[in-house]
């Protein structure tokens, strides 16, 4: 056994709670009271989709029908146990107890399906059974307002949910290995998921890294129905065991009747995206992938949502740009914007604008930091992060802190060198170190965020950097690139800067 720096669990006594050796901040079973998050979170989002649903019910008889009246109001009371079930039928309550990284942005086409199919069916009823005669400019109110509601009141449910002890889910990974500890690290960078983890489980584990030695080492792998009983743990992530074939489908099947989220780490996970698709020949389950290329369609759905949404931005944005064009030119000497040549779609360099952050010499001064590289440490230092860069200006680091410095992007987007989501825009050096199958992120545009933005950020290394680019190349989607965009904003906030 290859563990010698992993924290080892004592042996459990599973007839007696108390004798358990469980690290202080692993949760007990029972703390949470028998409610799990998909209880609690269920509940929250039935009570917000009630209470959007009814907002803006309200709202539209008091401002474009003929006043709230009392057989009106009962008559949508009465039906939405109705809106409640036709959102279960979507999905809509199940998917937060399933994926730890889910969120409301990926559920917006739901909820735009059930309030415009439920307006409808609404107002259809009232018109058949006589009750009143409703407008089409108070169904469009209703409806508008009913998407804007509901979303919103989805977002804070789950924002509240996600300070309460229900909202933890207890998780083991089954496999210690390179893949297991990948697995570890993504989830510990993201507390946002509300995965608490439990420990490993593997008879022969790899020696850990550095930042993973507080986890447990549980036991080996035929422990882990008894584990997952004693740890009240919700989530197992089989993520590439020694186990044998045979051994990992009687594990998986032992745990078909316990209360447990299974979560597993598909061969290939390199290039398996959102994107995929899984169809059988009698029966046997095949995963599609789907080419790497765009059709002249898409291209085009494409280039219109850039070109709306950037010159509308700029448009707002402009006063916005003029302060802070003051602000640098007072806070340090030098120009207001940096220009710096990146490799473009097809192999063409362009010049990216953005507003500069750091002293004007800063790029003279790039071998008197190297040293300061974040990703030396994993041994992967071809892109260069400097936490706390001594080159960044005071007001550089307000601009940094929320991505502001991005900005001026939106001049490549509308120009055409750049896309609002795409690969991420490399310097000439960082690109001279993409070798074979990771050249083909340049098939798209690079563009202002993207996956490598929404899920980590300057603390991805370059080998998995590429590993996302090319996912989100090979499955490319008009509707996930709205997704990014609208999980671009929730991850600036919780603080992941650039540097």
């Amino acid at each position: 056994m290859n563990a010698d720096r992993f924290a080892i669990a004592a042996p459990l006594v599973l007839d007696e709670a108390e004798a358990l050796t469980v690290p202080e901040l692993l949760e007990k079973p029972g703390t949470h009271g028998g409610r799990r998050r998909g209880w609690v979170v269920r509940r929250a989002l039935a009570a917000a989709d009630i209470a959007g649903l009814t907002l803006a019910f309200v709202l539209a008889e008091a401002l474009i029908g003929a006043g709230v009246s009392a057989d009106r109001v009962l008559f949508f009371a009465v039906t939405l146990p109705g809106w409640v079930v036709v959102a279960k039928l979507y999905g809509l309550y199940d998917n937060d107890e399933e994926r730890a990284d889910h969120s409301t942005a990926d559920e917006f086409v739901g909820v735009f399906h059930l309030v415009t199919i439920g307006a409808w069916i609404l107002f259809a009823g009232a018109w058949l059974t006589g009750i009143w005669s409703p407008e089409l400019a108070e169904l469009v109110f209703f409806w508008g307002a009913g998407v804007a509601f509901v979303t919103a009141g989805r977002a804070t449910a789950r924002a509240v949910c996600r300070q309460t002890i229900s909202y933890l889910q207890n998780t083991i990974i089954v496999g210690a290995g390179d893949v297991g500890q990948l697995v570890a690290r993504k989830l510990l960078k993201h507390p946002e998921y509300g995965i608490n983890l439990v420990g490993f489980v593997d008879a022969s584990p790899k020696a850990p890294r550095p930042d993973l030695e507080h986890l447990t080492l549980l036991g080996p792998a035929d422990e882990l129905a008894e584990l997952v009983q004693a740890y009240d743990v919700e989530r197992v992530v089989i993520a590439f065991s020694n186990e044998s074939h045979e051994e990992l489908l009687r594990l998986i099947r032992s745990l078909k009747g316990l209360p447990v989220q299974i979560d597993i780490v598909p061969r290939l996970f390199e290039i398996v995206g959102p994107g995929v698709e899984i169809h059988t020949v009698e029966g046997l389950p095949m995963i599609s992938l789907p080419q790497v290329k765009l059709s002249r369609s898409s291209r085009l759905l494409k280039r219109t949502l850039d070109l709306a949404l950037a010159a509308v931005a700029l448009l707002l944005l402009a006063p916005v740009f003029a302060f802070i064009a003051i602000k640098i030119k007072r806070d340090s000497t030098g120009p207001v914007f940096f220009r710096q040549l990146r490799m473009g779609c097809g192999e063409r360099p362009f010049l990216m604008f953005k507003f500069r952050t750091m002293v004007a010499d800063a790029d003279t001064r790039r071998e008197e930091v190297a040293h300061l590289n974040m990703h030396v440490t994993n041994g992967d230092a071809r892109m260069l992060k400097i936490p706390n860069d001594p080159r960044v200006t005071s007001f550089g680091k307000a601009l940094r802190r929320l991505s502001i410095d991005e900005l001026p992007q939106l001049l490549n987007v509308l120009k055409g060198d750049m896309s609002l989501v795409g690969p991420r825009p490399l310097p000439l050096d960082e690109d001279e170190r993409v070798e074979d199958w990771g050249r083909h992120r340049l098939t798209l545009k690079p563009g202002m965020t993207g996956l490598w933005q929404v899920c980590g950020r300057s603390s991805i290394p370059f080998g998995e950097m590429l590993n996302l680019d090319y996912v989100y190349v090979s499955g490319w989607s008009l509707w996930g690139d709205l997704r990014l965009i609208a999980r671009t904003i929730p991850a600036v906030f919780r603080g992941r800067q650039a540097y």
